[in-house]
């Protein structure tokens, strides 16, 4: 008995129901599981989701115990569609030594195309992501102080603010409210080294970085979404410091494509990290010559095994992971992305792909963030529309739509303006800080 609320078991399972926090329970708790034998496998599950996420996941696992450390467990009744943060415990009788291929995790996706699917990663996924990416790409030392946004609970903060520091040796610095307006001072105040969050933080920073250096930081990652160009030349130019962009998956764990210190081409992913092979296949699984657009097909030392999921199908094929994003490779064998496949929009016979287009307008002074979507036409099949979040000082009037519009025109090219531009005062998010897209779509639906 736990606090007076959970009772546990030998082979039983327990649900740890917390509100939103990237805590762990008490060490105490985990200390006395283990030390008196209860603990065969255990992992743990931290993922943000909705009331009807978390009934499907107790009733298809069988979790029969509850803990609750806010409240009694009638508090659940009533979250209704509150954010929930689950850690699931998996103990029985050890029986024998855990395995390197034993299941080490299972970490939800976090519901950028729709509903979060059960990914489950091994023991040694984990040092895999330590060597594959970590130290050919950002080459930790001791000294290194690694701070970020991303939750411990999603992979790109498993692997940036706890496994990469620990292979290394180095520090990781938690902030408990992580969000970019905390990030600024924190990594003043604690000189942290390398810099780990996504594409919309650094916006953010930037914007307060008129009269502020970071001399302290010596390397930046960027995941979670593509990183625009302008944003790339931005930071270079006010902090001096690299943004290494990178593409990685929940389903094969962390980074597998992306750029390093020395070899850097402002707007592209990067090249493929040791260890995987990736290429742009078309729809029969075929590569690509360079240049052309497809789909993105990677392999290596970790891949996707989803939980008791149909999706698996469409997700591994002939061994390769088709991660739903659409790319082109270059003759030096860079990966410039696209747009998710889903992403990708037909008007008037050309495929003009959003994040080209979201990319322009981010280039443009007046727009802090903005997400661009195909809505449905009856002339063209579909219509570039964009959503726009204006920086302070500046009013979406008319003649800004216009000035937006032939911004676009003059910078990609006039066939890819946004012919419909919505200025909104926020952009739907997951809890990783990913624009869903597809609830713009749904909203543009009805």
């Amino acid at each position: 008995d736990v606090e007076g609320r959970i009772v546990r078991r030998r082979g039983g399972r327990v649900a740890v129901v917390d509100a939103y926090s990237e805590h762990m329970p008490p060490i105490a708790f985990a200390k006395e599981l283990v030390e008196d034998g209860a603990i065969g496998n255990l992992f743990s599950l931290t993922c943000t989701i909705q009331m009807s996420l978390f009934n499907y996941q107790v009733s298809t696992f069988g979790y029969n115990w509850f803990w609750d450390r806010t409240a009694d467990c009638s508090a659940l009744r009533n979250l209704g569609s509150h954010a929930l943060n689950i850690l699931y415990y998996l103990f029985g009788e050890v029986e024998e030594v855990v395995a390197q291929d034993d299941i080490c995790l299972i970490a939800f996706t976090s519901g950028t195309t729709g509903q979060p699917k059960a990914a489950a990663h091994f023991h040694r996924d984990m040092l895999s992501m330590c060597r594959a990416y970590s130290e050919t790409c950002l080459a930790p030392t001791p000294e290194d102080r690694f701070i970020g946004s991303p939750p411990l609970a999603f992979t790109f903060g498993l692997g940036g603010l706890a496994l990469f520091p620990l292979y290394a040796r180095g520090s990781a610095i938690f902030l408990e409210q992580p969000s970019p307006d905390k990030l600024l001072p924190a990594i003043q105040e604690h000189q942290a080294t390398v810099l780990i969050t996504s594409p919309t933080a650094y916006r953010f920073i930037l914007g307060k970085l008129e009269s502020t250096s970071l001399p302290s930081l010596r390397l930046c990652v960027s995941a979670g979404e593509p990183l625009p160009k302008p944003t790339y030349e931005e930071w270079m130019a006010k902090t001096g410091v690299e943004i290494l962009d990178g593409i990685g998956t929940t389903e094969l764990l962390h980074i597998f494509i992306s750029s390093r210190l020395d070899a850097i081409k402002p707007g592209a992913t990067g090249q493929v990290v040791p260890g995987y092979e990736a290429m742009v296949v078309d729809d029969d699984l075929k590569p690509v010559p360079p240049g052309t657009t497809g789909h993105l097909a990677v392999r290596g030392p970790t891949g996707c095994t989803y939980l008791d999921d149909e999706r698996q199908q469409n997700y591994v094929r002939n061994g390769w992971n088709l991660t739903g994003d659409s790319y082109q490779m270059d003759e030096d064998g860079y990966f410039w992305f696209q747009a998710r496949s889903d992403d990708m929009i037909i008007s008037g016979g050309y495929n003009i792909a959003g994040p080209e287009v979201e990319s322009a307008l981010m280039s443009h002074a007046a727009v802090a963030e903005c997400a661009v979507i195909g809505v449905p036409d009856e002339q063209r099949g579909q219509l570039v529309k964009a959503f726009v979040l204006l920086r302070p000082g500046h009013e979406g009037d008319d003649a800004l739509t216009k000035e937006l519009q032939d911004f676009v025109k003059n910078t990609i090219a006039p066939y890819k303006y946004p012919r419909a531009l919505e200025f909104v005062e926020s952009l739907p998010k997951t809890e990783t800080g990913k624009i869903q897209r597809f609830r713009l779509r749904q909203q543009e639906a009805r």
